[in-house]
C-alpha cells in the first residue's frame, strides 16, 4: 500500500450537488477563488451559498475525496483520517499484510512525505478550507442578515475544526511548543499562496479560537431543526471545548463542554449492550456525517469505514481478509468485567455478549464470531472489535453507516479532564463517577488520589469509551505522552512489525508536510529528525495507564 499518490488539492465543489465553482479557476495550493467566483456567489445568495454549505459539509465523508485519480480504497474522506490516527497510537492493532491499506499508519511509515496517506491527511482538511474560506469570501463580513451571519458562522466553525484536525499532528503539544511552526493558515484575505510559511502553534489557536469565538455568536439564535450534519451553537461550544483542551485551558475546556453538552444525554448501558455507533438519529450524538446508500457506490463500497474499522459488513476489507481492528492486550486488560464497554470486543476466546440475538446468515449469537462465508466473511481473531454496527443490518453489503464527528460522552470527559486540572478534583471525580457508574459500569469506584492520577484515569476512559473515533493520537500528543504498545518481552497480540514503543516528543511522532504542498510553497520548512521504529524498541516505556 506505500504508493506514491499525487495529491489533488482543489475543491469538490458542492460534492455531488450542482458545482459550486469551476476548478479550472482554482490558482495555485492556496485554493484562491477568483473574483468572477465571488461575485458570482454573491448575485445567488442565499441560496447558492446553502448549497455551498451544503457541500462543505457533505465533502467530509466523499469517497475518493482526497485523491480521486488514484482510486485508493483506503480513500473515504474525515474517517480515512480518524482510523490513520488512531492506528498511529497505541490503542488499535490490526494485521500486517497486504490487505491492510493502512499498514503505513500502524509501522509509522507515514512519516514519509510521498506517501499517499499522510496526503490524504493533510488534503481532506485544507479542501475543505477553501470551501469555508469561499463561503466567507462571497458574504460581507459586515452584514446585518441574519441568516448570511448563520452562514458565516457555520464556515467559521467548520474552519476551525478543520485545524483542529491539522494542529495537533504537525507540533507537540501547545504549552511546550507554541511559538514552534505548525501548519500554513490559509483563510479568505490570503493571497500569496506559493509564501505561505507554516504558522506558529499559537497563530493556529488563536485562528481557531478567533473563529469559534464568532462563530458561537453569530450561531446564537440558529436551529439546524434536527440536522445534526451541520454546526449550531452548542457544537460550536464543543469544538472550542477541544481547542481549549489542547492548549492546556482547563476551566475554559470545562465551561464549554458543559454548555455544548445541555440537553443530551450519554447511550444507555443497554443502548450499548449491542453493535451502535452508526446512527447519527441516536439522542447522544451531537454531530455527525450523514452517509447513504447512494453515498458509497464506489468499487462496492469498499472505500468506506465499516469496510476498514467493522466487523459486521458483508463487502469490506475488515470481514473479507480478516484484517480486523482490535484493541491492544494491554488496555483490554484495564477494562474491569463489570464494564459493558470490554464487550465491544471479543475475548481470547471470541465471545462478547454483544453477539447475543445478533444473526448474519446461517450463523446467530456467538456462532457468528466463527462463522465463514468465502470471500465475505472470516472467522474472527481474539480481540476483534464489535463495537460498531451496521445501518442495514449485520452482513448487509451496503456500507451506509454513519460517522459520529462529536458526542456528549467526549464532552463529558473534557468536563472531568478540565475541571480536575483546574483544581476541581472534587468535582471531577463526582462527575467521572457518575457518568461511568451510570451508563457504563455500575461497580466503578475512581480511585485516583493526585491531580495527575485524576488525568490519567479519564484518559483511560477516554481511550477506553472513544476507542476508533479518531482521538488517540490527539491525546498522546496534547499530554506529551509515549507511545506504548508492549511491555518488556510480552509482544501482547501485535504483529512483529508494529511492536514497538516511541519516547514522547520523539520528533518522528510529527507528521510531515506532503511534498506536493512543498513543490508549491517555497516557504514550507518541513519537519524532520528522528527514525522510523524498530521492532520492539523502548520495551520498558511506560504511560500511567497501562502499566
Amino acid at each position: 500500500m506505500k504508493l506514491y499518490s499525487k495529491l489533488f488539492l482543489v475543491a469538490m465543489g458542492c460534492a455531488t450537488l450542482n458545482s459550486c465553482s469551476d476548478m479550472d479557476d482554482i490558482n495555485g495550493e492556496g485554493f484562491r477563488v477568483t473574483s468572477e467566483q465571488i461575485e458570482s456567489t454573491n448575485e445567488l445568495i442565499p441560496s447558492r451559498v446553502e448549497s455551498s454549505l451544503v457541500g462543505m459539509y457533505h465533502y467530509m465523508g466523499t469517497q475518493y475525496a482526497g485523491a480521486p485519480t488514484s482510486g485508493r480504497d483506503d480513500d473515504f474522506g474525515y474517517p480515512t483520517a480518524c482510523i490513520s490516527q488512531d492506528l498511529n497510537g497505541a490503542d488499535m492493532v490490526c494485521d500486517n499484510n497486504s490487505y491492510n491499506w493502512f499498514s503505513v499508519s500502524s509501522d509509522y511509515s507515514d512519516r514519509n512525505e510521498t506517501y499517499a496517506n499522510p496526503q490524504l491527511r493533510y488534503s481532506y482538511f485544507y479542501n475543505q478550507l477553501k470551501l469555508a474560506n469561499d463561503i466567507l469570501s462571497s458574504i460581507d463580513p459586515n452584514t446585518e442578515d441574519d441568516k448570511l451571519k448563520q452562514y458565516i458562522g457555520e464556515a467559521k466553525a467548520v474552519r476551525a475544526f478543520d485545524y483542529l484536525c491539522l494542529a495537533p499532528y504537525y507540533q507537540f503539544n501547545y504549552q511546550s511548543s507554541k511559538d514552534q511552526p505548525c501548519v500554513p493558515l490559509i483563510t479568505e484575505t490570503t493571497t500569496d499562496f506559493n509564501n505561505n510559511p507554516r504558522a506558529t502553534v499559537e497563530q493556529v489557536y488563536t485562528q481557531i479560537l478567533n473563529d469559534l469565538n464568532d462563530a458561537i455568536g453569530k450561531l446564537e439564535n440558529y436551529d439546524r431543526k434536527g440536522d445534526k450534519t451541520r454546526i449550531d451553537k452548542q457544537v460550536a461550544y464543543g469544538l472550542r471545548a477541544r481547542a481549549n483542551l489542547y492548549m492546556g485551558k482547563w476551566a475554559e475546556a470545562a465551561s464549554d463542554a458543559a454548555e455544548a453538552m445541555k440537553g443530551y444525554t450519554p447511550y444507555s448501558r443497554e443502548e450499548v449492550s449491542k453493535p451502535a455507533f452508526y446512527n447519527m438519529d441516536d439522542h447522544n450524538w451531537m454531530w455527525g456525517i450523514s452517509i447513504t446508500a447512494n453515498d458509497v457506490t464506489q468499487n462496492g463500497g469498499n472505500p468506506s469505514w465499516p469496510s476498514h474499522l467493522g466487523s459486521f459488513s458483508g463487502s469490506s476489507y475488515a470481514a473479507a481478509v480478516g484484517v480486523y481492528k482490535r484493541i491492544n492486550t494491554l488496555l483490554y486488560d484495564e477494562i474491569p468485567a463489570t464494564d459493558i464497554r470490554k464487550q465491544w470486543w471479543v475475548d481470547k476466546d471470541l465471545h462478547s455478549d454483544l453477539l447475543n440475538g445478533l444473526i448474519w446468515g446461517e450463523a446467530s449469537g456467538q456462532d457468528i464470531a466463527t462463522y465463514t462465508i468465502t470471500d465475505v466473511k472470516m472467522a474472527f481473531v481474539p480481540y476483534t472489535n464489535v463495537k460498531f454496527g451496521m445501518k442495514s443490518g449485520i452482513g448487509s453489503a451496503t456500507n451506509d453507516c454513519d460517522w459520529c464527528i462529536m458526542r456528549v460522552e467526549e464532552m463529558l470527559l473534557i468536563e472531568a479532564e478540565g475541571l480536575a486540572m483546574s483544581n476541581q478534583e472534587g468535582q471531577a471525580k463526582t462527575k467521572l463517577e457518575n457518568f461511568v457508574k451510570t451508563y457504563r459500569d455500575p461497580s466503578y469506584t475512581c480511585t485516583a488520589s493526585t491531580k495527575e492520577a485524576l488525568q490519567n484515569e479519564i484518559w483511560k476512559q477516554r481511550r477506553i469509551e472513544l476507542w476508533g473515533e479518531g482521538f488517540a493520537m490527539a491525546d498522546i500528543m496534547r499530554l506529551n505522552k509515549p507511545v506504548v504498545r508492549f511491555h518488556g518481552t510480552d509482544k501482547g497480540n501485535w504483529p512483529d512489525a508494529f511492536c514497538f514503543n516511541i519516547e514522547a516528543n520523539d520528533p518522528y511522532l510529527l507528521m510531515r508536510i506532503p511534498q506536493k504542498e512543498s513543490n508549491n510553497n517555497a516557504s514550507i520548512v518541513n519537519n524532520a529528525g528522528g527514525s522510523q521504529p524498530a521492532s520492539l524498541q523502548n520495551p520498558n516505556l511506560k504511560d500511567g495507564v497501562t502499566d
